[in-house]
C-alpha cells in the first residue's frame, strides 16, 4: 500500500461582499472574510475546506486566521493525511480555540480521504443521498422591510423562514406578527435572537409568540449562562435551541444533562468541523435531542460540506444552509446545487465543491511545504 503523505498546504484568504448585508442582534454582516485550505498529497490529489470567522461567536478573525493556518500546515506536512483521527488530534494538540480554521483544514482532509476512497462524502461518512431542504434567513431590520423580504422567498418556495430577533418584546412581537400575516399560516417561522434577551425578556417575548406558531427559537439569551437557557426552556411555550452555546461535544453533553435545550445548531466553523461535529450529533441522538446543521458566511464550498454531513445523519432534522444567497459572487464550481430552498448533493468523490486557481490567486496567499 502506497504511503500517502500531506507535500504542501495552500492557504487563502477570501472577501466576498454580501449583496444582502444583514443585521443581527449584535452585528452588521457586510462581508465574508474567509479562510480556504487546500491540502496535497504525494499521489496528486488535494481536498480544499473554507472557514468563515464569526468574532463574537468563535473569538477569530480572518487575520488571526491566516496566523494559525500556517503554524497547522508547518505542523501536518510530512504526515498521513487520511489518518483524520491522529491529524485532528494533531490539530486540537497544537491549538485551543481557533474553531474556525481547525473547519477549513477539517473539511479538507474529509474531501481528500473521500477523493482517494472515490466516495461522495456521505457515503464516505455512512449515510444515504437525501434531497434537503433549507430555510432562508430575514435579518434584523424595520417590521415592513422584514415582511417585504419574507414574502419574497417564500414566493419563489422556500418552505421555513428564520426570523432574526434579539431587541425589545414590543418591536419583536410587531416584526413576528406581520410577517405571520403576510406569509400565511403554512410556512414554518423559526426564530433566532443570537443572545440578545435576558432570562425574562425571553420568557416574556416568547410567552407573546406562542400565538404565531413558532417552530422554535435559537440561543435568545447570552451564551454562557446555561442555567438560564434551561430556566427559559421550562418556561417557555416554544422549544429552544442552542447554538452559540454549543461548540462541541463537551458542551452538547453538559446541555443535553441539564436539560437546558430542545434542539442543538451543529455549525461546522463552531465545531472545528466535522469531525466534532458527527460527536455533536452522536450526544443529541444519544440524549433524544435533534440537530440542526447551520452556517455563517460560507461560499458554497463549505456549505456543500455540511450538506453532505446533513445527508449523512438522519438525527439532523433540520438546515440552515442559504448562506450563499446573500454573497454577491458564487466563485464556486460543482458542490451542491440549491433551487429555492430545495438542495441537491452531487455524486463526485469527495464533497464536490471547488474554486478555480485563478479566482483563488487573485487574494492574499501563502504555500507551506516541506
Amino acid at each position: 500500500m502506497k504511503n500517502i503523505i500531506i507535500t504542501k498546504i495552500d492557504i487563502f484568504n477570501l472577501r466576498i461582499p454580501l449583496s444582502r448585508p444583514y443585521r443581527v442582534s449584535f452585528k452588521l454582516f457586510e462581508h465574508a472574510n474567509n479562510t480556504i485550505v487546500r491540502i496535497h498529497s504525494n499521489d496528486g490529489i488535494y481536498g480544499i475546506g473554507e472557514g468563515c470567522p464569526g468574532t463574537r461567536i468563535t473569538g477569530d478573525t480572518q487575520a488571526s486566521n491566516f496566523e494559525m493556518a500556517q503554524l497547522l500546515a508547518k505542523a501536518l506536512i510530512g504526515k498521513n493525511p487520511l489518518a483524520i483521527e491522529e491529524r485532528m488530534r494533531d490539530i486540537h494538540r497544537l491549538l485551543d480555540f481557533n474553531s474556525t480554521v481547525k473547519s477549513a483544514f477539517d473539511i479538507a482532509l474529509y474531501d481528500l480521504l473521500a477523493k482517494n476512497a472515490d466516495l461522495p462524502l456521505y457515503a464516505l461518512l455512512g449515510g444515504e443521498k437525501r434531497t434537503l431542504h433549507t430555510d432562508y434567513t430575514v435579518g434584523l431590520d424595520e417590521p415592513e422591510i422584514m415582511k417585504k423580504e419574507a414574502l419574497e422567498f417564500i414566493e419563489k418556495g422556500y418552505p421555513a423562514l428564520k426570523v432574526k430577533l434579539g431587541t425589545n418584546k414590543k418591536d419583536n412581537v410587531e416584526r413576528i406578527r406581520i410577517i405571520r400575516e403576510a406569509i400565511g399560516d403554512d410556512t414554518p417561522i423559526r426564530l433566532d435572537a443570537n443572545q440578545g434577551w435576558d432570562v425574562s425578556t425571553a420568557i416574556q417575548t416568547l410567552k407573546e409568540l406562542e400565538q404565531y406558531d413558532i417552530q422554535y427559537c435559537e440561543e435568545p439569551i447570552p451564551c454562557w449562562d446555561n442555567k438560564g437557557l434551561k430556566r427559559v426552556r421550562d418556561n417557555s411555550p416554544i422549544p429552544i435551541m442552542a447554538d452559540e452555546s454549543i461548540h462541541d461535544h463537551f458542551d452538547a453533553f453538559r446541555l443535553a444533562d441539564m436539560e437546558a435545550c430542545d434542539f442543538f445548531n451543529i455549525k461546522l466553523a463552531k465545531s472545528g468541523g466535522i469531525h466534532t461535529a458527527l460527536k455533536i450529533n452522536a450526544v443529541g441522538e444519544g440524549a433524544g435531542i435533534k440537530c440542526m446543521v447551520g452556517c455563517m458566511d460560507e461560499t458554497r464550498l463549505a456549505l456543500t460540506a455540511s450538506a453532505h454531513l446533513v445527508s449523512a445523519r438522519p438525527n439532523i432534522a433540520f438546515t440552515d444552509l442559504d448562506a450563499h444567497l446573500f454573497l454577491s459572487e458564487d466563485p464556486v464550481v460543482g458542490g451542491m446545487i440549491e433551487n429555492n430552498g430545495v438542495i441537491t448533493l452531487p455524486d463526485t468523490p469527495g464533497h464536490g465543491a471547488d474554486i478555480p486557481e485563478e479566482y483563488l490567486n487573485t487574494y492574499e496567499s501563502i504555500t507551506i511545504s516541506k
